[in-house]
């Protein structure tokens, strides 16, 4: 990215994990200059950016700290021309006995983004919010004016989250674009998302496949597109002050979606309801679908993996990776991962 000030170093917050990971890499790969701002914890431990790619590795500086904290916050974000603001806390049902911890990091974390980036003049954020913030579909598919209802405290703090990132943009003309991802998987995903929550049971031989509810439908992006929208928004010069999707524009049950990942995998299985998976009745969210329309318009993206046949490649990559037996190490797919 071309920076008017003269500072081409790109900030990734949330840099040691999953959808940030591979954004780190794949920034690395265009010649970026990137700093990883990942969790500091006394393991030294820089999460998915310990298994990155041999060409990538040593390529990008790591800052450890805590996006709760202004101090470090700002640190990091020196000399640099962008920020991608990734870190969160995302489970919901980590969420519901937790809530504390989410106003923290989603909401402080926000904001102590949104402030070292107006003090330090930074050229362009781009804020990460999730389909959850959209609660229920009252209509499909679901555009960017769709109402926000928070029925888990996880997105209720993705929402304040939001309405800071754009508050900073109408009130000091901070240059902020809220990034909307719906589900996003694939390699590295955490074992509390659906996907690798099948993968690995099956990786592991089993054959009942516990789930929560799988009537609800979700708008399935594969990590690749994810990472490619992140990258057209960041290098584009539109969208300040703008909500934008990036989804598929499909949905898919959570039923089918075990279904494909079976026969992806060559096997039957069964599905059984696990009590503990189910979240409580209000606050499920039963239908997502994007409209994608608006990431096309402004930044000229549009997803490689998109449709069933899309979807379909996108597992089969997915389960390629949970399938060796280094990765699969990584996950105990014995137990309800929060």
């Amino acid at each position: 990215m071309k920076s008017t000030t003269g500072h081409p170093t790109i900030l990734i917050t949330g840099a040691d994990g999953f959808i940030g990971s591979h954004l780190t890499e794949a920034l690395v790969r265009k010649g970026h200059k990137v700093r990883a701002f990942v969790l500091y914890n006394s393991f030294n431990s820089w999460g998915w950016l310990d298994h990155c790619s041999p060409e990538v590795k040593g390529q990008f500086e790591v800052f450890a700290g805590d996006i709760r904290d202004p101090h470090g916050v700002k640190e990091a974000m020196k000399g640099c021309g962008a920020v991608l603001h990734l870190a969160a806390l995302i489970a919901i049902p980590f969420s519901y006995h937790s809530p504390d911890t989410y106003v923290d990091t989603n909401v402080k974390g926000t904001l102590n983004v949104l402030q070292a980036a107006r003090e330090l003049g930074v050229n362009r954020v781009i804020h990460t919010s999730t389909s959850e913030v959209y609660g229920t579909a009252r209509f499909v598919p679901i555009t960017e004016e769709h109402p926000l209802q928070g029925q888990s405290p996880y997105s209720a703090t993705k929402i304040a989250a939001d309405q800071l990132a754009y508050s900073f943009y109408a009130s000091f003309g901070l240059p902020v674009v809220i990034a909307r991802p719906f589900n996003t998987y694939g390699p590295r995903q955490s074992a509390r998302a659906v996907i690798p929550t099948i993968i690995t049971q099956i990786a592991n031989g089993k054959r009942q496949i516990k789930l929560g509810a799988v009537s609800p439908t979700r708008d399935f992006n594969y990590v690749q597109d994810t990472v490619a929208a992140f990258i057209a928004a960041l290098q584009s010069d539109k969208g300040l002050g703008e909500v934008v999707n990036f989804g598929s524009n499909f949905e898919i049950s959570i039923g089918d979606t075990a279904r494909a990942i079976a026969e992806a995998m060559n096997v039957e299985v069964e599905i059984v309801t696990d009590e503990q998976r189910l979240r409580p009745v209000n606050s499920e969210v039963e239908r997502l679908w994007a409209a994608n329309g608006k990431a096309r318009e402004l930044f000229g993206w549009q997803p490689a993996y998109g449709g069933l046949d899309g979807f379909k490649r996108g597992l089969n990559e997915t389960v390629q990776w949970f399938v060796q037996a280094d990765n699969l190490r990584q996950y105990k797919a014995n137990i309800y991962n929060l």
